[in-house]
């Protein structure tokens, strides 16, 4: 085991020609010992991922390498969108236990109990203070999968995403050491002297009041809330809004959140789960929400707009950095961001908007990361598929 500090050393870079990107990159990331070099590439580099592994790992010594493509990249204080570029983290963790892992397409139908899960992955419990996951979208059931991790790993921190590309015809790739998959995901176990503090922000704001859910359909949907219509709660809801209010939720994404702890005296904004409202049966006003809801859960519904998921990130991050000041044993090293392709430029009228806000109030630490297809992230303490969300993971060391 090797003894020391941990270094971090990150780089984004944007070029059209695959090798310039990556000399660029390896130029500010390879004075290093490194342990670990997380990769996040454009997916019109794709023809020449297998050369990019062979060349970071001639440059880098990493024993592991892992990554994904991104549809859109992000490094400290930038992100990159609509434009070729890569992204690049190596990590140097003296006193760390790293466990990396491929998860095949087919691997929820490998395992029927935790322990068989622990066992096929080989890493044992005792070995993990934290993971990184990085899951296909298309040819995974990454929301089983992440529940099962949960169950296997309580109490366990887990961020990441769902892999993107911004090629339309092309699959989501994902990297391991020298190998290139087109399916399944990666995974990276974390443990040793280090753990990972995670951040998510779901960028929504509580409107109305919270209320139980009191009768649900055999098909799911929501039928009555409070013992009333679920549809007629949602226009009362939206009616009563103060004038402010309702300006902003006109034209704005309307959604639902469930609550993450029942027991809590008040909810506000961080305390649901956030899901999609998918709908209306107009005979029986009963609502379609991306959940699977129960008779006794508490529910609100939700609003997003870009003022709302500014204020969230903001609030968040500032805690966060009260709390590592105030935490004088834990030293940050790097950090990995899982925004939705949904957030960036299209949300926000700044570029740069997640990432710069990170660098402006936590400081400049090495930052990788990618626009995902959903993001990875615990509400509580139970790790949770997200979609418009920023989930944030941060490397930290226990000082001695």
């Amino acid at each position: 085991m090797k003894l020391g500090m941990p270094v971090a050393r990150g780089a984004v870079v944007a070029d059209e020609i695959w090798d310039q990107a990556l000399a660029q990159a390896l130029a500010q990331t390879s004075d290093i010992h490194a342990d670990v070099a997380l990769l996040f590439a454009s997916g019109e580099y794709e023809a020449h991922f297998p050369e990019m592994l062979r060349m970071i790992k001639e440059e880098t010594g990493a024993e592991i390498i892992m990554g994904c493509s991104g549809q859109g990249i992000i490094g400290t204080g930038i992100e990159l969108e609509d434009v070729p570029a890569l992204s690049l983290l190596t990590l140097e963790l003296p006193g760390s236990t790293l466990h990396p892992v491929r998860f095949s397409p087919d691997i929820v139908e490998m395992f029927n109990t935790p322990n068989d899960l622990r066992t096929l992955l080989d890493v044992p419990l005792d070995d993990v203070n934290g993971w990184l996951l990085f899951l296909d979208p298309f040819h995974l059931n990454s929301e089983f999968l992440i529940e099962e991790l949960a169950n296997a790993y309580p109490y366990v921190p887990m961020v990441g995403g769902l892999a993107s590309n911004d090629m339309p015809d092309s699959p989501c790739y994902f990297f391991l050491n020298d190998t290139v998959y087109a399916d399944g995901g990666i995974g990276l176990a974390i443990g040793g002297s280090y753990k990972i503090l995670p951040l998510v922000s779901q960028g929504c704001e509580p409107i109305g009041e919270p209320w139980t859910i009191t009768k649900v359909q055999d098909n799911g949907l929501v039928e009555t809330i409070s013992n009333r219509p679920a549809y007629d709660m949602l226009v009362e809801t939206f009616h009563n809004l103060p004038q402010n209010i309702l300006k902003r939720a006109q034209g704005n994404l309307l959604l639902v959140g469930i609550a993450a702890n029942e027991y809590l005296e008040r909810f506000g904004r961080g305390s649901f789960v956030i899901r999609n409202l998918l709908g209306v049966d107009r005979r029986s006003k009963a609502l379609a929400i991306g959940a699977q809801p129960r008779v006794g859960q508490t529910i609100q519904f939700q609003m997003r707009d870009a003022e709302t998921a500014d204020l969230d990130l903001r609030e968040l991050l500032t805690k966060l950095c009260y709390r590592l000041k105030k935490t004088e044993t834990l030293q940050v090293v790097g950090g990995i961001l899982c925004t939705c392709n949904g957030r960036g430029e299209s949300l926000f009228p700044t570029p740069n908007h997640d990432a710069g806000m990170i660098e402006e109030i936590l400081g400049p630490l090495p930052l990788a990361g990618l626009f995902c297809n959903g993001e990875i992230g615990p509400i509580g303490e139970r790790p949770l598929l997200h979609g418009f969300t920023a989930c944030l993971a941060l490397i930290v060391k226990h000082k001695e």
